[in-house]
């Protein structure tokens, strides 16, 4: 069975998710995630997990949510090059979760490579939520081949970039 590939992305709120909806959300999730979980009682995490909701399956299109749509413009382009099917996973604020993706890749494939255009270490998304997530979709099912082809080498980002750079004729 062929690569199946997962595009692991951040993800970001539609510009037209309601404004205090999206400033309770933020302050409940800042509140969970960055203070002392357990000082949190039931009903604001219940309540967190319902804007939670509510943001992620919020309708997605370009013009909402260009982050959204040039995820999966990336993730077309990339299956193009590639040869395999890509499907793309949001750490946060969008569906699908990346949990939810890997989930449908074992399903799909038996080997299973996730890359994440988060191109340098110290993210906290590529360097512990992406691998988190892995090693769960791998405790579920060992049967699979989950690959994580991160972290990137830095010269060949840097070569990247320097393309870029000489691609603006700034020289």
């Amino acid at each position: 069975m062929a690569n199946l590939i997962v595009l692991a992305v951040h993800g970001a709120p539609p510009n037209d998710f309601p404004p205090a909806e999206m400033a309770e959300f933020s302050a409940l999730h800042a509140r969970i995630e960055h203070g002392d979980p357990s000082a949190v009682p039931e009903p604001l995490r219940r309540r967190a997990a319902q804007l939670e909701a509510r943001l992620r399956d919020w309708p997605r299109h370009a013009g909402n949510d260009p982050f959204w749509a040039a995820s999966h413009e990336l993730g077309a382009h990339l299956g193009s090059l590639t040869g395999c099917d890509v499907l793309v996973g949001f750490n946060e604020f969008c569906a699908p979760g990346l949990d939810e993706v890997l989930e449908s890749a074992a399903a799909r494939s038996t080997r299973v490579v996730v890359v994440t255009p988060m191109l340098t270490r110290g993210g906290e998304h590529a360097v512990r939520d992406i691998p988190a997530a892995i090693s769960r979709a791998k405790a579920a099912h060992p049967d699979v081949s989950f690959t994580y082809a991160w972290p990137y080498d830095m010269a060949e980002v840097a070569r990247f970039l320097a393309t870029r750079v000489g691609a603006c004729d700034v020289r």
